[in-house]
């Protein structure tokens, strides 16, 4: 059973309907059991850092999710915000992640571009990812691919093996990493058309 956890932030239900789409079974839960024993792990989310975390603490769902990623190796995916919750801290609210992924969650800066009124925050829209290495998320994809971004903050990988795909907006950001079963993606799959139901459909199959 895929589990997309529902900790108050994110369109869940698109994601769901993804799933329903390939044929795979999954539920919205935020009860720390279904998290334990899920196959695979999704965490959506849109909106505010800080929130995220206080609401994951709020639920009591940081521990079941330490049990079920750190200890039982359960694949999971962090989406966009999701993705974000995964390092290390925040500049949105200046507050601890899970800490999963050696790396920070900074906010676009452009004050050092030439060209810097170009680029508008949010980061919205069509953009290429480039995949650094070979990953079994982008089975079938070509090496470079346009997804669906929608973010203000970016995150900045300390341990460059963990970002495994960038992306230009500016300056490079990482748009895709991976820490072992960890795996984020700051772009929307749910939304990215048939490149993401592919990405998806990778996940599903690990």
């Amino acid at each position: 059973m895929i589990v997309i956890v529902d900790y108050g932030m994110g369109n869940l239900r698109s994601v769901w309907m993804k799933f329903e789409r390939l044929k795979y079974e999954s539920k919205i839960s935020n009860n720390p059991e279904d998290i334990i024993k899920a196959s695979h792990l999704i965490l959506p989310g849109v909106g505010h850092f800080e929130e995220g975390i206080k609401n994951i603490n709020k639920l009591n769902l940081l521990e079941p999710l330490n049990v079920a990623v750190q200890q039982k190796q359960i694949p999971i995916l962090g989406i966009c915000l999701g993705m974000q919750l995964l390092t290390i801290h925040s500049e949105e609210g200046n507050i601890d992640g899970l800490g999963w992924i050696n790396g920070y969650t900074k906010k676009f800066n452009f004050d050092k571009l030439n060209d810097n009124k170009q680029f508008r925050i949010p980061h919205v829209g069509w953009n290429l990812v480039e995949w650094k290495n070979q990953n079994f998320l982008m089975n079938g994809l070509d090496i470079e691919e346009r997804f669906y971004f929608t973010h203000s903050y970016a995150v900045e990988c300390l341990n460059q093996s963990e970002s495994v795909g960038t992306t230009i907006y500016g300056y490079p950001f990482s748009s895709v990493i991976q820490k072992n079963n960890i795996f984020g993606t700051q772009f929307h799959p749910e939304k990215s058309h048939l490149n993401g139901l592919k990405l998806i459909e990778n996940f599903c199959k690990l």
